[in-house]
């Protein structure tokens, strides 16, 4: 068996990081080993896209079940695919808009979707919309007996009271900006050819992923570590481990229905914005600058239907900002991309 205790919160440079975040746990290995047929991840190269992949890879290996697990980008960055196929991931060059790639590519009994554009939106809403409400129509064709599960994310409810525990998998999309619009597009995909072909689907509802290089919990440790303000309109955010997101997203594949269901990816607190900055702040023997005042609503869900299927996250809220204040407090690399997450008005 694997060694499961590594839980990302003592990470000293990218190799290890990268190691932490894919170590399946127990129960994915055990769920791994109930699948039938291989596992794609599509749009395998972005930023939770190689934990997902790598995780899957390893979970198969413990497994020795035989099946293939393949991921499918551009690959444009060399590295990011030795990366991959260090952890066991067979690789596929692939642009997905292209209907004879798309429909090139290997059969697979299990598919995870993470393809998507969020930043960079504003002025360019027409590729946004390709990318997120029809390509997905796309793929539901293309893997239409598959079972699939599709990441989503929390800016498909509207802004919610953080005082009441945030939105639930029942609550109606609140769309505020394309960008919300055209993911509760690429829902309303999957379920359509979900409907017709009887393709089992869950909406994976993801907020925020968190690892050492990029998120909330790094954008605001980076600005009380440089003394920047901290806008504090959206007061709240709701935050997940990325190790928990990719055990989730494994783990998801045996919840898929026709019609589809939806799941809320995320941890068991709201967190507040203020008390991570003083957090921090403590870490660094800083005191955090701030501005505004808190709204009172943000984007925030509530996790416990999550909590429900899978237990709670392995690594807990602590152990998140210990790793992230350790890595920020020695200027470790990032990925310099902001999640942009004190948007309130859906401009991305």
């Amino acid at each position: 068996m694997v060694d499961t205790s590594a839980q990302g919160t003592a990470v000293r440079d990218i190799t290890e990081l990268e190691a932490a975040l894919t170590v399946p746990t127990p129960e994915v290995i055990e769920d791994v080993a109930k699948l039938t047929g291989d596992i794609v991840v599509l749009g395998v190269g972005g930023k939770v896209g190689p934990s997902v992949a790598g995780m899957a890879a390893r979970a198969v290996a413990e497994a020795g079940t035989g099946a293939t697990v393949y991921g499918v980008a551009r690959f444009s960055d060399p590295a990011a695919r030795r990366t991959l196929e260090d952890l066991g991931v067979v690789c596929v060059a692939a642009d997905l808009t292209d209907d004879d790639q798309l429909a090139a590519l290997p059969e697979a009994a299990n598919v995870i979707y993470m393809a998507g554009n969020k930043f960079g939106t504003v002025g360019n809403e027409h590729h946004t919309w390709m990318m997120n409400a029809y390509l997905p129509g796309r793929v539901a064709q293309r893997y239409s007996t598959a079972r699939i599960v599709v990441f989503s994310t929390l800016v498909t409810y509207p802004l919610a009271d953080a005082s009441t525990g945030g939105s639930r998998e029942s609550d109606w999309p609140g769309i505020v900006g394309e960008y919300a619009a055209s993911c509760v597009g690429r829902e309303r995909m999957f379920e359509h050819f979900s409907r017709i072909n009887g393709t089992p689907v869950l909406q994976f509802r993801l907020g925020y992923s968190i690892e050492t290089r990029y998120g909330v919990l790094q954008e605001i440790a980076q600005a009380v570590f440089d003394g920047t303000p901290i806008p504090l309109a959206m007061g709240h955010a709701s935050v997940i481990w990325q190790r928990d997101v990719a055990a989730a997203a494994i783990r998801s594949l045996h919840l898929a229905t026709s019609p589809p269901r939806a799941l809320n990816i995320t941890g068991p607190e709201i967190v507040s914005i203020r008390r991570l900055a003083e957090r921090f702040g403590d870490l660094f023997d800083r005191e955090p600058v701030f501005e505004g005042t808190e709204s009172g609503t943000a984007y925030v869900m509530d996790g416990g239907e999550m909590q429900r299927h899978f237990g709670f996250p392995t690594t807990s809220l602590s152990e998140m900002v210990e790793t992230v204040g350790a890595w920020v407090s020695r200027s470790g690399p990032t990925i310099g991309k902001p999640t942009k997450f004190q948007q309130r008005d859906g401009s991305f």
